[in-house]
């Protein structure tokens, strides 16, 4: 059995996944079919839009399937008339059926963006970069029944640096998640790849991104409001309200203005070029925000246009709790 022998099915969905099939493919892998979402419709004019997985699939020539639930008997039927060796999923978006992880011969590998046990689940950059962390990274592990607890097969720390959003840090592991994978999955498929069991000491959960999770608490720190928006950006924006209407605000920085605090949180002034929102223990950069309705912007493009010497952001309903 030479190094790339062996079926390999795919399984993923978003820009995250793309980079790690084209490695497979690149690498001379023998990928015999790719499992992906349906298509969705998308944007204003809500266009039905193929998922950017199987968009790199086709220009591959690799058949595609998109069940809507992989655990129904004529998906898993499909995927085992393909005769996969092994399965690898990157950010798929369903959890595996025991059934569909019995059926490739070797076994089933996840390439994860954490470096586990922190932040199993499903928003593991999302959650590191809120929390703070000075590192992240990718693990390569077993698929099991029970959520992103597998053997670890592999692990690659990649640092966070103090201007990374979501955006960037995500591009970085994708790719080092593809690296990782294809130096590992010839000796997985010899068998020859030994995995460790994960410990649960520092196990922590990365919970989805919902719509709560996008309000700013301006109540605080200003480097916790930092983290926040960087996490949410390029999606979903994290979000605040103005006289009751939503602002997105896109970018932020950690400013050294130390002008006094007023009483409240959340009030918003400028300094020179410079728009200023406070926070419990100081005060925050705004950078680019978008008002309801409208384009991006810079901060102080938009202040100028408020033509008010001050306002005060209000926290969501949720984020003013937290």
């Amino acid at each position: 059995m030479t190094d790339m022998d062996g079926n390999i099915l795919f399984m993923g969905t978003p820009e995250f996944s793309v980079p790690i099939l084209n490695a497979l493919c690149e690498s001379g892998f023998r990928v015999v079919g790719v499992v992906t979402q349906p298509d969705k419709p998308t944007g204003r004019r809500r266009v039905l839009t193929a998922p950017p997985v199987k968009q790199a699939a086709q220009e591959w020539g690799i058949p595609v399937l998109q069940p809507e639930r992989v655990r129904r008997k004529e998906a898993l039927e499909a995927i085992s008339d393909l005769r996969p060796d092994a399965i690898v999923t990157a950010a798929y978006g369903q959890i595996l059926p025991q059934a569909l992880l019995e059926i490739p011969r070797v076994g089933s590998l996840n390439v994860h963006a954490s470096l586990l046990p922190r932040w199993r689940g499903a928003a593991p950059i999302q959650r590191a970069i809120m929390a703070g962390d000075a590192k992240t990274g990718v693990s390569i592990m077993e698929m099991v029944a029970k959520l992103d607890a597998g053997p670890v097969y592999g692990m690659e720390e990649v640092d966070i640096l103090p201007d990374d959003d979501f955006g960037s840090l995500h591009d970085r592991l994708s790719e080092v998640g593809a690296s990782l994978l294809v130096r590992l999955l010839p000796e997985y498929l010899r068998g020859q790849l030994p995995g460790v069991q994960q410990s649960e000491e520092g196990l922590t959960y990365a919970e989805r991104i919902t719509r709560d999770d996008e309000w700013i608490a301006w109540d605080s720190s200003r480097e916790f409001v930092h983290n926040h928006v960087r996490a949410l950006n390029p999606w979903p924006g994290a979000s605040t309200l103005l006289d009751g209407m939503p602002v997105k605000i896109w970018k932020v920085t950690l400013t050294s203005f130390h002008g006094e605090l007023p009483k409240g949180p959340g009030r918003v002034v400028r300094d020179g070029k410079e728009i200023l929102v406070a926070c419990s223990d100081g005060w925050i950069s705004l950078d680019e925000v978008q008002p309801a309705g409208k384009r991006k912007m810079s901060a102080l493009d938009w202040f100028r246009g408020l033509k008010t010497d001050s306002v005060v952001f209000a926290s969501g309903e949720v984020g003013a709790s937290t």
